[in-house]
């Protein structure tokens, strides 16, 4: 690619949003983590080398072929459940947290075994708010 020798149009998105393709075979349910796992959407999980996106903002059935499905995706601030043995607490505020599950963080990679899930920006009412995607 050269650089421009006139002017061009340029498309601008908020930024917010995605819509990665889903993997075959895989629910995504509205309102659960999503993650990227070798380019496919899934729902969070206990694993490494996850890529934490943000929030389905639907419920996704593919029972197709990979990528045959796209979920809706949202990046921003959403509450979690605090995984009760691993807990976040206020002291983490600021720090990452890590994948549990598609509704769970924990304070720690439990032994090198979660990916992160984002940043912890609040505690309230035993719910952990932490900012998702990039």
């Amino acid at each position: 690619m050269t650089a421009l020798s006139q002017a061009r149009r340029v498309i601008r998105t908020e930024g917010r949003q995605s819509n990665p393709p889903v993997k075959g075979a895989t629910t995504i349910h509205q309102g659960a983590l999503v993650v990227m796992d070798t380019g496919l959407a899934v729902p969070g999980r206990t694993a490494v080398g996850l890529i934490a996106l943000g929030i389905a903002q639907e419920t996704v059935v593919n029972s197709g072929a990979d990528g045959a499905t796209k979920v809706p995706v949202e990046r921003g601030t959403f509450d979690f459940a605090n995984h009760g043995a691993d807990a976040v607490t206020e002291a983490d505020i600021g720090k990452d947290c890590f994948i549990v599950d598609d509704q769970t963080v924990a304070k720690t990679s439990g032994g090198n075994t979660r990916s992160i899930a984002g940043k912890i920006i609040e505690l309230d009412s035993g719910r952990v708010f932490v900012r998702v995607g990039s």
